[in-house]
């Protein structure tokens, strides 16, 4: 089962790399001009909220558990973005793996079949996220002090959770007291926003970058901001932002709600 996840994730990805790469052709194809690019890496250190429904055991409700009651740590984290841009066309994307695990003693935070019950239970949650944002972009703003560009493009979320859990007694509706479950979920939705990058004083060493996109197709809504402070050397920048990430999904999905919000530092290198 695990295997078979695994090769539907990897053909996601190629297929979405397939989109990219006719864009990324006909941008080398137009306008002359110097290519710019930038590329960063970043820690981005998210509180993850959200609320799940896991199907219970044998027959029975489901378990309801909202990620922000048992999640208080991200175990392992891969992130990046890579920004290409000739004249006023550009192709930007940004690439997140995270892994997120936790553990709670004699919680009552959760329901059965959407009811709270009168039990205490051990709760051990996982979570893993791979989320992916491809765009391209057209630059609205020529001025070198404040860089605006609008962006059109799709994010891809895959997302998997598995609940355990201990109870300290029986309950009617379960048919056992312990159990486990589990939650995965692939999303594709088209994105628009914009993002830019404003320059302070007269030396422009320190910048304000922004970027935020809204959206909507497997998802019900979709919507991310991203903005802090930088300071820019001639081979790149130190940036340090505030990024939240916020998805709806429809009323069929066992995943009802998920959002990433956490600071972010990395560095940017420009060639």
């Amino acid at each position: 089962m695990k295997s078979t996840h695994l090769a539907a994730h990897a053909r996601s990805l190629v297929a979405a790399a397939a989109l990219i790469a006719a864009p990324c052709a006909a941008l080398a194809q137009g306008a002359p001009g110097a290519w710019q690019w930038e590329g960063s890496i970043y820690g981005w250190f998210p509180a993850i909220g959200g609320s799940t429904s896991f199907p219970a055991t044998g027959t029975g409700p489901s378990i309801d558990v909202s990620a922000e009651d048992v999640i208080d740590a991200l175990k392992f984290t891969f992130m990046g973005s890579l920004e290409v841009k000739n004249g006023q066309w550009g192709l930007w994307t940004d690439l997140v793996y995270a892994d997120f695990g936790a553990s709670k003693q004699g919680s009552r935070d959760f329901t059965v079949g959407h009811q709270p019950v009168a039990v205490d239970a051990n709760l051990v949650l996982d979570i893993k996220s791979w989320i992916w944002t491809a765009a391209g972009t057209w630059n609205l703003s020529p001025a070198p002090e404040h860089t605006v560009d609008a962006l059109f493009g799709f994010r891809y979320l895959d997302l998997a959770q598995t609940l355990s859990w201990s109870l300290s007694a029986d309950i009617p509706q379960l048919p056992g007291r312990t159990g486990s479950g589990s939650a995965d979920l692939t999303n594709w939705d088209a994105v628009i926003g914009i993002k830019g990058r404003a320059l302070l004083g007269e030396e422009r060493t320190w910048f304000v970058p922004y970027y935020l996109d809204i959206g909507t197709g497997q998802s019900k809504f979709t919507w991310q901001i991203n903005a802090g402070v930088g300071y820019q050397f001639g081979w790149g920048a130190v940036i340090a932002t505030w990024r939240y990430l916020d998805y709806e999904f429809k009323s069929d999905s066992v995943i009802q709600s998920a959002n990433f919000n956490g600071p972010t530092i990395g560095v940017a290198f420009r060639w």
